[in-house]
């Protein structure tokens, strides 16, 4: 028997299947309000490259806490003592059962955020009044709105427990969660802060001693932070579900789709906005060491595709951003104060002007672009691409390498996609060009002359 093998009178614990939605599979997309919560378990990607902290031994306490380690997985079934109910409708009360145990969870956990951080570090003086309010945002004002939703679903509740019509309910309060568009736009800020400042012995004490208390389930602030960010996301996930539930000619057949789509809207609008308030900000934090690296594409872009870490040919550490316009190849470094610069290297390439060459595994590595860097001892080369420009002097080729061959996909298909949006977008632009502008005597004549100035700078803006 190998030593990989496992000895076969091994007890395995037999697969069952879960009332829980939380192993639904993700998207391929990556959307900004995801990659920010991706921060948390993945240290190089398309987010944030922060770490969450390593663990650390426990330390045993003489007084238990009054806050349970581990979640209470109870399902609807184990609340009533007998029913009389099809298989599909227990379902949709076990969906429903998960929708409100979940509200009281992240309640209990923003309260806990409260108590806990917030108000210890008011007390103790670890961070500022600005820096408090920057890492925790709008955090507070999501408690009262979270406690309205749970209340309600609670009236629902009948005296045999069932929960007959939600799709109304749902439907009135889900407007309440655009405030999450502050809130989220807010985490790329507070995740760069908060790191900023875990650098600071007092803080980095703090935080560990409340990670290493029971009540925290052996997380660290940031993962609470980022609780009603992963919230947000899952309300569509459920709804489906209950959805999937509701057999036809229920009350909830017209209402469902309704707050269906309230919800996906609202999501869709977070995403937006974060992922703008993302780009701006990684904007703010790139240095210059040229003005001709300045470029028009940087400024212009609304969002990032991805960003993360990637070696040169040199073997030289790089973080790259892929803004919706122009990819940026830079040095990350502190500025004076302990925050993340991201001095610029080379030339940044405009999209529509890559070219991108994927470099198949085994290739030779020594001499040539690579130098023998990919290598790392070996002769051949793994997970890398090439991204060169057309026309641009200025702008050498790169030669990239991916951690990984997952990573190294998701770069090439960012890429692609990036390169066909921007030349179709050039290419739009170049046509609008092409076209005479309006003679304004004859708009004089027509009184049309202010609508079509304003319609000629908004198709020339797109």
């Amino acid at each position: 028997m190998r030593d990989s093998e496992e000895p076969s009178n091994k007890r395995v614990k037999p697969v069952v299947k879960s009332n829980s939605l939380t192993g639904v599979i993700t998207p391929v997309k990556t959307p900004a309000l995801k990659r920010i919560g991706q921060s948390i378990s993945r240290s190089i990607s398309f987010r944030t490259e922060a770490r969450p902290l390593p663990p650390a031994a426990l330390r045993p306490r003489t007084k238990a806490s009054s806050f349970p380690r581990r979640r209470n997985s109870q399902c609807w079934s184990d609340t009533v003592e007998s029913h009389d109910l099809t298989a599909k409708e227990i379902k949709r009360q076990e969906v429903i059962y998960e929708l409100t145990q979940g509200e009281r969870q992240l309640i209990d956990d923003l309260s806990l955020v409260k108590k806990v951080y917030y108000e210890p570090m008011l007390k103790l003086d670890i961070l500022t009044e600005s820096e408090r309010g920057q890492i925790f945002g709008t955090l507070d004002s999501l408690i009262p709105l979270h406690q309205d939703l749970l209340s309600r679903l609670e009236r629902l509740r009948g005296s045999e427990k069932t929960v007959g019509q939600v799709g109304p309910t749902l439907m009135d309060w889900f407007p309440c969660l655009e405030a999450y568009v502050t809130y989220c736009c807010n985490q790329v800020g507070a995740k760069a802060l908060l790191d900023q400042k875990k650098q600071e012995k007092r803080v980095e004490h703090f935080l560990r001693l409340c990670q290493e208390s029971s009540f925290s389930r052996k997380l660290d602030l940031w993962n609470f932070l980022d609780l009603p960010r992963s919230r947000l996301v899952k309300y569509p996930l459920l709804l489906k579900e209950i959805q999937k539930c509701t057999p036809p000619e229920h009350p909830d057949e017209d209402s469902l789709p309704d707050a269906l789509d309230i919800i996906q809207s609202i999501v869709a609008e977070v995403n937006k906005k974060t992922g703008e308030a993302e780009c701006q900000f990684y904007r703010r934090c790139l240095a210059y060491i040229e003005d001709s690296q300045r470029l028009q594409e940087i400024q212009l872009s609304r969002f990032l595709y991805c960003h993360g870490e990637l070696k040169n040919n040199k073997g030289q550490r790089l973080h790259v951003f892929l803004f919706e316009l122009a990819l940026v190849l830079s040095r990350p470094t502190e500025d004076k104060d302990g925050g993340q610069v991201f001095h610029v290297y080379r030339q940044p390439l405009p999209n529509y002007l890559i070219n991108l060459e994927e470099i198949p595994d085994g290739e030779p590595g020594g001499g040539g672009s690579f130098r023998g860097a990919f290598t790392g001892g070996n002769d051949k080369v793994k997970n890398c691409f090439r991204v060169s420009s057309r026309g641009r002097s200025k702008a050498h080729p790169y030669s990239l390498q991916a951690n990984d061959s997952f990573s190294k996909q998701q770069w090439i298909t960012c890429l692609r996609r990036a390169i066909v949006q921007s030349r179709d977008r050039t290419s739009l632009s170049s046509q609008s060009q092409l076209c005479l502008p309006p003679d304004p005597i004859l708009c004089h004549i027509a009184d049309l002359s202010l609508s079509s100035d304003t319609d000629l700078a908004d198709h020339n803006s797109r």
